[in-house]
């Protein structure tokens, strides 16, 4: 079957600003228009996976059904060595469903009060899936990884969720402290959609942008030195 370009909308499965933010900033020169799914009033689903795949998964099989249009669904989230991988999934309902991103950070660094640098190793952790349907038989599926640590004390204004308290050795630094363009060149989000954009291109034999991510057999019915 011939390939056919998908509508240049796609669907977030996400009503989460600051991935919206992000994630329309990465596509943005690849020419296509990301639109939050609570945009059409579209309900997020229940994340009742165990793993980050699993709710990406869902999400994105939602939106697609709810929305008629290609879906792509972000779930990432922050693991922590010395707290066995917490918060992983549960990163966003870490200090209780409804809680702020400052909740969320306070929690967490209260969790590793007395615990050394050499110990708060962290990382953050992004699965992407892109639905070109909802019926779509094999979905893209790629993940990133940002490692950094905890730091003691939450800083910088930019960003959200962890941000303020996910220190960069390197950049010496927390992510709520690099502009958007770094961060997005760095982050465990920006490697997860650039490999997306990438496999999309290998698998329809064009470059990347809009017409790299086709709807295939649908049914009919930075380093620091550089950026500174």
């Amino acid at each position: 079957m011939n390939a056919r370009p998908i509508d240049q909308r796609i669907m977030l499965a996400s009503a989460n600003p600051g991935k919206l933010r992000e994630l329309r900033q990465l596509l943005a020169p690849h020419g296509l228009t990301l639109i939050a799914q609570d945009e059409l009033g579209i309900a997020p689903v229940a994340e009742t996976g165990l793993t980050f795949v699993e709710n990406a998964l869902l999400k994105a099989r939602h939106a697609a059904v709810a929305s008629g249009l290609p879906a792509l669904a972000d779930d990432s989230g922050l693991e922590v060595d010395a707290l066995g991988g917490a918060p992983g999934v549960h990163s966003a309902r870490y200090a209780g469903v409804g809680a702020h991103d400052a909740e969320h950070c306070a929690k967490l660094l209260a969790a590793l009060a007395g615990i050394e640098e050499a110990r708060r190793t962290a990382r953050f952790r992004c699965v992407l899936v892109y639905l070109r349907h909802a019926a779509d038989p094999a979905p893209l599926l790629c993940e990133g990884v940002w490692a950094g640590r905890i730091s003691t004390a939450a800083r910088g204004s930019g960003g959200f969720g962890y941000d303020p308290i996910f220190w960069l050795p390197e950049w010496q630094c927390t992510s709520a402290e690099l502009d958007l363009a770094t961060k997005n060149a760095l982050s465990h989000r920006g490697q997860a959609l650039r490999c997306l954009i990438a496999r999309a291109s290998e698998l329809c034999g064009e470059g990347p942008g809009s017409r790299a991510m086709r709807q295939r057999d649908e049914p009919d019915d930075i380093s620091p030195d550089m950026a500174q």
